[in-house]
């Protein structure tokens, strides 16, 4: 089957990667792309948030399934625009979407299924925001309610970082997306993601992982969009993984049925743990960055199946088999982000693991330019690699990314500490 996937980024490379080797795979395209992708994907100059122009590349090209990668083109309906066209698609609708889009919408899920979340208030005006951070003290968590790319959470640990962090919300440093303000309470714990699988029915769980938010060692710096992971995540136990599934995923799905907006797609679970007990930090409606590369690696070709079983409604037969195995990746970054860094510098020895079949360097932030890889993004690389032991994949992955020379970049030295 020929299949088209919309993203440019780490996590599309990934599913390009696992996609492209299962035999049903006969012609693969992306759009964007990156260097990375290249490799793997036909690259096409499509814009992925516009679904008429999409649905009529996918006529041209014959294209049989649509694998929607980032939230944006599905915040903007184009997985409707795409099933009303009779294009089998991966990726739940603009209505389902919400569930990201919508730090609020979210919130009220929560309160319809009585899922554990953190307490929270809603604002459109800075000051009455600001009056009330002031009243509940720090530390606590300031939301912008819309999409903000992965960023638009500040853990602030001050009174004067929760107002800075509502000043310049509303003053636009994350665009229309801080127009609304969600502030939480701030949860104490272990955090940890979940991806489970819905066809709008029925639901299959695809794998636990563990990001890194913070820019540096120790858990310090500013967040970022995720500087490594790993998986499985070891706090995600059998009995907090089904208390998970019990008291807040099925009701989730269940609660959007009953609203009529049946949720079909990969759903990603971030929890807080704490004595056992999970609690929703937030749901994202597409895999995470760079989650979606230790799950890819972990679940290779027949992560297609997954997600054919998902569009077409049929996961209550699917299944996934897994290894006994970890995968661990690391994020190689542009120096400054997530800040101001300089684009356009040259990475060398990007060849280091071709020939390993336990790890892959997966591309984000890339292009190429006069034969050579340059670095077009703030988070430009993520080194995976697979092992019998975590600390096994861990080894491998920092083995390799210290062989890549790119002086302009940096990377956290200690992804994997809380399991490890």
């Amino acid at each position: 089957m020929n299949i088209l996937i919309l993203g440019g980024g780490g996590r599309e490379h990934a599913l390009a990667w696992a996609i492209n080797q299962n035999p049903k795979c006969d012609q693969l395209f992306c759009a964007p792309s990156n260097a990375g992708i290249a490799e793997v994907a036909q690259c096409v100059a499509l814009n992925p948030e516009d679904g008429d122009a999409v649905v009529e590349f996918c006529a041209a090209e014959s294209i049989d399934f649509v694998v929607i990668g980032p939230e944006a083109p599905l915040a903007a309906g184009v997985s409707d625009t795409l099933r009303a066209a009779g294009i089998l698609t991966f990726g739940p609708s603009k209505a389902a979407a919400q569930l990201e889009a919508s730090k609020t919408f979210t919130k009220e899920i929560c309160t319809a299924c009585n899922a554990p979340t953190a307490a929270y208030a809603h604002f459109t005006d800075a000051d009455a925001a600001l009056a009330y951070v002031r009243r509940q003290g720090a530390p606590i968590v300031i939301k912008a309610d819309g999409l903000a790319a992965g960023k638009g959470v500040v853990v602030a640990m001050t009174l004067p970082e929760a107002e800075a962090a509502i000043t310049d919300m509303f003053a636009g440093s994350f665009g229309a997306a801080g127009a609304e303000v969600v502030i939480e309470e701030f949860m104490e714990g272990e955090e940890a993601s979940f991806f489970i699988l819905s066809d709008g029915e029925n639901i299959l769980p695809i794998g636990t992982a563990q990001d890194h938010k913070r820019a540096y060692d120790g858990d310090q710096g500013p967040n970022t969009g995720g500087m490594g992971a790993y998986s499985p995540a070891p706090v995600m136990t059998p009995e907090v993984t089904q208390k998970a599934l019990d008291e807040i995923v099925k009701p989730t799905i269940a609660e959007m049925a009953r609203r009529s907006t049946p949720y079909q797609g990969v759903l990603y679970a971030g929890f807080m743990i704490k004595n056992g007990q999970p609690r929703l930090v937030e749901y994202n409606v597409r895999f995470g960055d760079p989650e979606c590369q230790v799950l890819m690696q972990r679940l290779g070709a027949q992560a297609l199946d997954a997600l054919l079983a998902t569009a077409r409604g049929e996961l209550d037969s699917a299944r996934i088999n897994w290894a006994d195995d970890h995968a661990l990746t690391v994020v190689y970054a542009a120096e400054g982000y997530p800040g101001d860094y300089k684009k356009g510098t040259v990475i060398k020895g990007l060849n280091v693991a071709e020939d390993d079949p336990f790890v892959e360097i997966f591309h984000a932030g890339t292009a190429q330019k006069d034969g050579q890889t340059i670095a077009t993004g703030g988070r430009v690389l993520a080194v995976t690699a697979r092992g019998g032991t975590l600390q096994q994949a861990r080894t491998r992955a920092y083995d390799t990314i210290a062989k890549i020379d790119w002086p302009e970049g940096f990377y956290r030295k200690d992804i994997g500490w809380r399991a490890l």
